[in-house]
C-alpha cells in the first residue's frame, strides 16, 4: 500500500509590494535612527534575494503601531480565508470532494487562534462530521513537510483515506515596529504571508508522486537559534546568525544517511524540494549540492517571487516541481528546516 501526493495549490493574499516600492516605508520606520545604520537596513532588503512580497495587511499596517490583538484579529480573519482558498482549489486540481477528507492537519506559527483554522475549515467547506484533525502550531518553517509526514503515517496505516495538509502563514503580523534588532530587520527583509494546500492518498484510485520514506533530524542543544519569543507587543523573531552555518555543519549527516537508508545517493535524486529559508541558506546549500551537480534553482525563484512564508514555502517549491510533469521513476527529496532545531525530510517517486 502505497501514500500519494495527489494535488498541490497555493492562495496569496490581496496586498503586495516589490522590494523597491518598500523602501520608503522603511525611511518612515527608521525615522530619527542613524544614516549609516538606515543604509544597512536598506541594503539587507536590497539584497534579501527576494523581489516581492505579498501580505495580509496594507503596508501603512504592516509599518503601524497596530496592537497584538489587532494583529492577531487580522490574522485570523484573514487565515481562514487563504485556507478555505487554497483548500478549495487543490480540492478542484485532485478533482476530489470535500466529503473526499478523511483527515485535515493543519500549520501554522505566525499567529494565535483557538479553535484551530482546522475547525473553521470544516464548517466553510463543510467537510464531514468524522473527519480527524490535527493542527500543529509550533514547528514553524518545518511545518509543512512536518505535516505531510504526520499525514502520510495516518494513510499508512489508514488504506484506502485521503487527507490535507493546509499551511497559512502570515510573518508580517509579527513585524515588531519599535524593535531594531537584526533578527526582526532581516525577518522582516526574506518574510513574505501565503498559504498552500497538500492532499495526500492512501486510495489506490489516486495517482501522483509516492512518498517512498519520511524522517526528521533533530540537531541537539539548539533550540534558541531559531523561533518566536511571545512578548507583549506580539511574537518576536528568534533568529540566530549561526544558523546557515550550523546547516553546512550538518548537511551531510541529514541528506547521506537518509538517501542510503533507501539504496539511493545524491545522484540518484532528479528533483531538490529545499525550503527558501532565505539567501544565506540558499547559497550555502547550492554551493553544498553544487559540487554534487545538482541545483536549486525552482526554491531560488519561490524566494524571489514571494519570500520565505514559513511552513506554506516548501509546498509552493513541490508545486513547481510537479506541474513541470517529471517522468515515471524520478525522484525528489523534500527538505525543510525549522524551530527546534530540526530538519525535515520526505523521498518522492513519481
Amino acid at each position: 500500500m502505497s501514500v500519494t501526493v495527489k494535488a498541490v495549490s497555493k492562495a496569496l493574499p490581496e496586498f503586495w509590494r516589490s522590494t523597491a516600492e518598500i523602501l520608503p516605508f522603511l525611511d518612515i520606520w527608521l525615522k530619527g535612527q542613524d544614516d549609516r545604520f538606515i543604509r544597512k537596513v536598506k541594503k539587507i532588503f536590497e539584497s534579501a534575494a527576494v523581489d516581492k512580497r505579498y501580505s495580509i495587511m496594507s503596508p501603512e499596517e504592516v509599518f503601524s503601531d497596530l496592537s497584538f490583538e489587532e494583529r492577531n484579529n487580522i490574522y485570523v480573519r484573514e487565515g481562514i480565508k487563504l485556507g478555505a482558498k487554497c483548500l478549495e482549489t487543490a480540492l478542484e486540481k485532485a478533482n476530489w470532494q470535500a466529503q473526499d477528507l478523511d483527515y485535515i492537519i493543519t500549520v501554522s506559527c505566525t499567529g494565535i487562534m483557538i479553535p484551530s483554522l482546522d475547525a473553521y475549515l470544516i464548517n466553510l467547506l463543510k467537510l464531514r462530521q468524522d473527519i480527524v484533525r490535527l493542527p500543529v502550531t509550533e514547528m514553524g518553517c518545518a511545518a509543512g513537510v512536518s505535516g505531510m509526514i504526520y499525514a502520510k503515517n495516518f494513510l499508512k496505516a489508514n488504506p484506502g483515506k485521503r487527507a490535507a495538509v493546509v499551511a497559512v502563514e502570515s510573518p508580517t503580523a509579527t513585524f515588531q515596529l519599535n524593535d531594531f534588532s537584526m533578527a526582526n530587520i532581516v525577518s522582516a527583509a526574506i518574510f513574505g504571508d501565503g498559504a498552500a494546500c497538500v492532499l495526500l492518498s492512501s486510495n489506490e484510485e489516486d495517482s501522483g508522486p509516492e512518498i517512498l520514506a519520511e524522517e526528521m533530524y533533530h540537531f541537539y542543544d539548539a533550540e534558541e537559534m531559531m523561533g518566536f519569543k511571545l512578548t507583549n507587543s506580539g511574537l518576536q523573531m528568534v533568529l540566530d546568525v549561526a544558523v546557515p552555518e550550523t546547516i553546512a555543519n550538518h548537511f551531510s549527516d541529514i541528506i547521506h544517511p537518509f538517501l542510503s537508508k533507501n539504496g539511493l545517493d545524491i545522484n540518484n535524486i532528479n528533483h531538490l524540494i529545499f525550503h527558501p529559508g532565505g539567501k544565506k541558506i540558499i547559497q550555502i546549500v547550492e554551493e553544498l549540492l553544487g559540487q554534487l551537480g545538482k541545483n536549486i534553482d525552482e526554491t531560488k525563484e519561490v524566494l524571489r517571487l514571494y519570500g520565505n512564508m514559513s511552513s506554506a514555502t516548501v509546498l509552493y517549491v513541490l508545486e513547481r516541481i510537479m506541474d513541470k510533469k517529471p517522468l515515471p521513476g524520478e525522484k525528489g527529496l523534500m527538505l525543510s528546516f525549522g524551530p527546534g532545531f530540526s530538519a525535515q525530510r520526505i523521498l518522492l517517486q513519481w
